[in-house]
């Protein structure tokens, strides 16, 4: 079964995610945990706990391992300022905790940024911040480190960021990957032909190795090759055209990987986007 989906709103609390995944006909999914433009918010009410129990353990169509949970976007782990470095730490903390109370598998994280300082000194940094958290919480969810743009200073943009961030860790075996086809294209990397899309693949299998791989985010981008501009636009509406879609979804590879897509949620598009992505499945 081809594990597909989109990333779904919690609004009206968590356990109401897993309804409108069932009704875009997802098998896989994606959620904010919170709010995400907060650091902190309330804890999930022990009722929407339990409902999410309930539900997601009735609903054979969307294992929990297809289930992706994504940290908010003020998360730094790379942040030079040693106070703000040590209250994101906490915001991640709080973070895994509210995945590891859902069952959830792998929470995604853009790696981060470490501003005027360079990769090296970054990276370190966010190693660092890994092992504090995991060294002091034993918690059953993996950090998926999320491939970026490479906007401004934000590390993730080259495999070998995500490489070296995992190899610097005590705890490698807790780290995995998630593949952004938007910020990956956006990053230099070109995947739109075949031939291309085949280098690219043995590059991440090289440098990351596939069995990293949990996931990947289908999304078409509205900017060009190498832009490092993450800006997400509808399947084949883009810069990355149709093709590389097509290559992703019959790729025998990836079948049990979750695949979703974040794409605008303007009108039905979640729908119009998927409806696209089943039909490339089976397109020759």
């Amino acid at each position: 079964m081809q594990y597909l989906g989109a990333h779904i709103s919690i609004a009206g609390g968590i356990q109401n995610s897993l309804d409108r995944a069932l009704k875009l006909e997802c098998t896989a999914m994606q959620i904010f945990l919170k709010q995400p433009r907060k650091l902190f918010d309330r804890e999930i009410p022990h009722k929407n706990i339990d409902e999410w129990e309930e539900k997601s353990s009735k609903i054979k169509t969307i294992p929990i391992d297809a289930i992706l949970a994504h940290t908010g976007y003020l998360v730094n782990l790379a942040v030079p300022d040693d106070d703000k470095w040590e209250n994101y730490i906490s915001a991640m903390v709080d973070e895994m905790s509210r995945a590891d109370s859902l069952g959830i598998l792998n929470i995604v994280l853009h790696p981060g940024s470490p501003h005027n300082r360079n990769e090296k000194w970054g990276i370190k940094r966010i190693a660092s911040a890994i092992d504090k958290i995991y060294s002091e919480y034993k918690f059953n969810v993996n950090i998926a480190l999320e491939t970026t743009a490479g906007t401004g200073s934000h590390l993730g943009w080259k495999f070998e960021h995500l490489h070296d961030i995992i190899s610097q860790s005590k705890y490698s075996e807790k780290l995995t990957v998630v593949f952004d086809t938007c910020h990956t294209f956006a990053a230099g990397y070109d995947f739109t032909t075949p031939e291309k899309y085949k280098n690219v693949w043995q590059q991440f299998d090289k440098i990351i190795g596939l069995k990293k791989l949990v996931g990947i985010h289908l999304n078409d981008s509205k900017h060009p090759l190498n832009s490092h501009k993450d800006r997400h636009e509808h399947i084949g509406k883009g810069y990355l055209g149709i093709e590389p879609f097509r290559l992703i979804m019959q790729d025998s590879r990836f079948v049990d990987i979750p695949k979703v897509i974040e794409t605008p949620k303007d009108d039905d598009w979640d729908s119009k986007n998927l409806k696209i992505l089943r039909e490339l499945a089976s397109k020759k």
